[in-house]
């Protein structure tokens, strides 16, 4: 399919600041990961994959067709970095995955004939309701 690695070194991360809560420390330590991935610059992807992904993926892109995931989970940036990774790599995966085929099929007879018996039961049961034609 691909190489894990050579589309990991493809990447491009960012160290960046968490937001929210956390006193002081969280003014100084750049804990958050910011991945970046230009997916027509791929070289580990061919052209027929990249038009899967660029369909399946429409919504998480860029204009200029780039994906852009952020991870500030943990306190450490190498924790950060890794879980950034294995969701990038689990995006990238679903999005390679051909769905299979439909294979339309008929309405077992057996299903229609209790369909009707089940119909027929119902409308005896509501005439048996109504009140008699005495003439």
């Amino acid at each position: 399919m691909f190489s894990e690695k050579a589309l990991i070194a493809e990447l491009h991360f960012k160290a960046i600041r968490s937001s929210g809560a956390g006193g002081q420390h969280v003014n100084k330590v750049s804990s958050k990961m910011e991945l970046s991935f230009r997916l027509e610059d791929s070289l580990v992807l061919n052209e027929e994959q990249k038009e899967r992904l660029l369909a399946k993926l429409q919504t998480r892109l860029t204009k200029e067709n780039v994906l852009i995931l952020q991870c500030g989970e943990s306190r450490s940036q190498h924790k950060n970095k890794q879980i950034v990774i294995q969701r990038f790599l689990q995006i990238i995966q679903n999005g390679l995955k051909v769905p299979k085929k439909r294979k339309p099929t008929k309405v077992p007879r057996s299903v229609k004939i209790k369909r009707l018996k089940a119909k027929r039961n119902t409308s005896e049961k509501k005439a048996n309701r109504r009140k008699p034609n005495i003439d």
